[in-house]
């Protein structure tokens, strides 16, 4: 899953997700999370038919700045042990659950 995806899912802003991983870089290890290159985004938004952002890097208006993070299984369920909040922690339970 996408960065901002999961900053919507759990009430955060992407800048502040992205933060709180930075802080605990040790618990992301290359196959928890990634970031994309520039072709790959562009890739990504080739297959929109239609876009809110005609420029997936427009700065000011509300655009993105940096490239993109994503997160596989494991690594959104080691974000949710590290951010805070409800929808984290049943985030937490829940993926524990289905590891069982």
């Amino acid at each position: 899953m996408l960065d901002s995806d999961l900053a919507e899912l759990y009430g955060y802003e992407v800048k502040t997700l992205n933060q709180q991983v930075k802080r605990n870089n040790s618990r992301f290890p290359d196959d928890f999370m990634f970031q994309l290159t520039k072709d790959e985004v562009d890739s990504v938004k080739s297959q929109f038919v239609t876009s809110p952002n005609k420029n997936f890097y427009s700065g000011q208006e509300g655009g993105r700045r940096k490239l993109p993070y994503v997160f596989t299984e494991q690594g959104i369920y080691m974000l949710a042990t590290v951010l805070r909040g409800e929808v984290a922690t049943i985030t937490i339970f829940v993926v524990s659950k289905c590891m069982l």
